[in-house]
């Protein structure tokens, strides 16, 4: 076992990839860093924090790109965003057969300012651009820091989100939620709050994430095989449709209405129909899973 967690970027893609198949653009040789760091006296990178190019998954050609939360936690900055969009058009000039997106960061660098959140919304329309050309874009979350701010809206726009328990995903962070709302609407330094509401679990219970898996690279690239070949059997669901938003604001409605006045999520577990949601945290992955495939039985029965 190999774990997601504790690896680092360009480890994540050599193991989730075939062996030897990642070929990498604008490696840290090439020096391309962030001019605006350096005139805050601020460390650079020599990739800038991401990690991009072309390799294969189980035979299939596809684009990576991995975000190194080491570095600035996995912030986005110009040079940072312009690499991951840059990967995503060539995807598409290539015709790959999908892109993969291992996303850990905390969202815009705050050092670049307005060149960070343009940045992410390129990378948004980046990955809309893709899905409209037929090619599937798959994202991994399972690092330290989560999925969070502009990167977090781009995770949600993509075709499928494959998590570990580890894993953590929401719009802003529980800092950032305490920071404007006060300790009473959220205590970021209650960490089993913080995983319970943005956690691996509690987005697998709720359908926003497709599959959660074990803090295995395998796991991770297990899963990702499968939703490939899912998406290619049914290619008319790759791009984004009006039906498909539609279905989507239906749901969010449906979720406020059912869930809307909980103020834990142990509350919307037990709405879900889990007879002991406090023990839901401690469960390991295989029980976790079969927990999870009874709740949705029961929600189509």
């Amino acid at each position: 076992m190999s774990s997601y967690l504790e690896a680092n970027a360009r480890e994540r893609i050599a193991k989730l990839l075939d062996a030897g198949s990642f070929v990498e653009f604008l490696p840290p040789a090439d020096r391309i860093i962030s001019p605006h760091l350096a005139q805050l006296d601020a460390p650079v990178s020599f990739d800038d924090g991401v990690v991009v190019g072309r390799g294969r998954l189980h035979g299939g050609t596809v684009f990576a790109a991995a975000q190194e939360g080491g570095f600035m936690g996995g912030a986005v900055g110009e040079v940072h965003g312009a690499k991951l969009v840059g990967m995503l058009k060539r995807a598409v000039a290539e015709q790959a057969d999908a892109v993969l997106l291992l996303l850990e960061t905390g969202g815009v660098r705050l050092h670049e300012a307005n060149a960070g959140l343009i940045a992410v919304s390129e990378v948004m329309r980046a990955v809309l651009d893709t899905r409209a050309a037929g090619i599937a874009v798959i994202v991994l979350i399972g690092g330290a820091n989560g999925c969070f701010g502009g990167m977090g809206i781009v995770a949600c726009c993509a075709n499928a989100i494959v998590m570990s328990e580890e894993g953590r995903l929401a719009m802003s962070g529980p800092e950032v939620i305490e920071t404007a709302n006060g300790v009473e609407e959220f205590d970021s330094r209650d960490r089993a709050l913080v995983w319970r509401t943005t956690g691996g679990k509690h987005r697998y219970l709720l359908g926003d994430c497709d599959a959660i898996v074990a803090d295995d690279i395998d796991a991770f690239r297990i899963a990702a095989m499968q939703i490939m070949q899912e998406l290619k059997a049914k290619p008319g669901l790759i791009e984004l449709s009006l039906e498909g938003l539609e279905a989507e604001q239906a749901m969010l409605a449906q979720r406020m209405e059912h869930f809307g006045d909980a103020a834990d999520p142990l509350e919307i577990w037990q709405h879900l129909g889990i007879d002991a949601p406090q023990a839901v945290p401690m469960l390991e992955a295989a029980a976790f899973a079969r927990l999870a495939q009874s709740i949705r039985l029961k929600g189509q029965a």
